[in-house]
């Protein structure tokens, strides 16, 4: 068996875990081992989390003008090595080459927003507030911050904090997800040579017990996290418990509302993108279109013929479409979720079961169910997988209701050409990221990134404006002179 082993970044310096334990990384379409990842936990956390306070007191005293130059640097090297990074993605992830560069070039976005940290930073000010005293506030950095990330984008989500954390002033532990370490291996390669001093960014693989160790940590002040909700709303517990400041960004359930008056073209190929990017395996995909009167037959038939297009296959393959899932465990969990659809009295138009791609991986196919109702499982639990839902209404204020029932809120679309249904649903729709006429609202990185309800735990979204209010703290002086 090769070295494939991987090593914490801590301090400036690639170490060597002590973790008997190693999560073993597979290609997901080929199940070929292209790495282990070593299960470090509390020792490990506890050197990176000593190099990050030893970094701090130097690093919040750099102007920032010269913080985000490593910055410029690493977006730099990031652009130089975008190709050989979205191959990363799609050999540990699966998603295709298109979908990894997209995730890629979304990171990168991150950076350069982050390299305006000298104006985004600045605070207010304001003379006489009374007579002889003026006031000024100031946003400063407050320490240690760490990522916890998820397996479905492995580049670009540590990217949605480190480059706004330490431009504000703070340095900044990122834990990737043990199923798809190679990515951030990659980039902190980048980083080292982009010249941030040491300590300043660290890397510690793990599992749970990593994890455990960074919610546990006295001297870590501020946690962002995205994965399921269940883990979500423990790491915000969790992390409320020991008064730090924590964005947990959960799980989806996005629903699409099809008026009768939508682009008919332009609305079946932006929900088949939605659905199917990524295998279905990300928390902004379409879950459960909701068809409002005569839309249900042209949008059903549509979707038929649209899905039927899509190539499955390895994503490293120029032409294939849509990748395999990440486990076995994962496949074999959507594959239950198409059962319990079945057993329910759901309609299956379209089988993804049994698909042969000639591959080894784990693989399943675009899956559609139409006559869904809003108390399937199916319905009401996050598939994360290629499974696609028809659940027909009467009308828009019914379509809404179904909505706000649900505990999950993170995206929802609706697709229409009509102003008055586009308005009254951005006003009325729970999810805090909402479109019109757009399959995957992703909000671009100067606007925040998180949903509502069941979706997000925490008060201050990802990346935008937000970041700055989380990765700082607001001094206040008043002054009499």
């Amino acid at each position: 068996m090769p070295d494939v082993r991987l090593s914490n970044y801590i301090g400036g310096e690639w170490t060597a875990s002590d973790a008997s334990g190693v999560h073993e990384v597979l290609n997901p379409a080929t199940t070929e081992l292209i790495a282990q990842t070593p299960l470090g936990g509390k020792a490990e956390v506890d050197a990176a989390v000593a190099a990050a306070r030893a970094a701090y007191n130097g690093w919040r005293r750099t102007p920032v003008v010269e913080r985000v130059q490593p910055l410029y640097q690493l977006k730099h090297l990031l652009e130089q090595h975008a190709d050989e990074l979205a191959a990363t993605v799609t050999r540990e992830n699966g998603k295709n080459t298109a979908e990894a560069m997209g995730s890629v070039r979304r990171g990168i976005q991150m950076v350069e927003v982050a390299i305006g940290s000298p104006s985004l930073l600045m605070g207010q000010a304001l003379e006489d507030v009374a007579r002889g005293i003026d006031c000024t506030s100031m946003r400063q950095p407050m320490g240690v911050f760490a990522a916890i990330a998820p397996f479905n984008f492995p580049a670009m989500v540590p990217m949605w904090f480190f480059p706004f954390a330490v431009a504000c002033g703070n340095t900044f532990l990122v834990k990737p997800s043990e199923q798809t370490p190679l990515s951030q291996q990659l980039i902190f390669k980048l980083i080292h040579d982009a010249g941030f001093p040491p300590g300043v960014l660290n890397m510690v693989h793990g599992g749970r017990d990593a994890v455990n160790a960074i919610l546990e940590h006295p001297q870590i002040e501020g946690v962002s996290f995205v994965g399921s909700s269940p883990v979500a709303e423990l790491v915000y517990r969790e992390c409320g418990a020991r008064g730090k400041r924590v964005q947990a960004l959960g799980g989806a359930k996005n629903f699409v509302v099809v008026m009768p008056d939508a682009e008919r073209e332009f609305t079946v190929k932006a929900i088949v993108d939605s659905a199917f990017g990524c295998c279905g395996e990300r928390c902004l995909a379409a879950a459960v279109i909701l068809p409002v009167g005569d839309a249900k037959d042209w949008l059903r038939e549509g979707l038929i013929q649209e899905m039927a297009k899509v190539s499955v296959g390895d994503g490293a393959v120029a032409g294939v479409d849509m990748g395999p899932l990440i486990t076995e465990a994962q496949r074999d969990k959507v594959l239950g979720y198409i059962e319990a659809g079945l057993a329910q009295g759901a309609e299956l138009l379209l089988d993804g079961r049994g698909i042969d791609t000639g591959l080894p991986g784990w693989f399943v196919g675009p899956t559609l169910f139409d006559g869904v109702t809003p108390d399937m499982t199916i319905a009401t639990e996050e598939i994360f997988g290629p499974v696609l839902c028809i659940s027909p209404v009467a009308d828009l204020d019914a379509a809404l209701e179904i909505i706000h029932r649900h505990p999950l809120a993170n995206a929802s679309s609706i697709f229409t050409t009509g102003g008055k249904h586009a308005r009254t649903f951005g006003y009325e729709v729970d999810a805090a990221m909402a479109g019109v006429n757009i399959g995957v609202a992703a909000p671009m990185a100067f606007f925040g990134f998180g949903g509502s309800k069941g979706s997000f735990f925490g008060d201050l979204k990802a990346h935008g404006r937000e970041a700055y209010d989380f990765y700082t703290d607001r001094k206040v002086i008043i002054s009499r002179w």
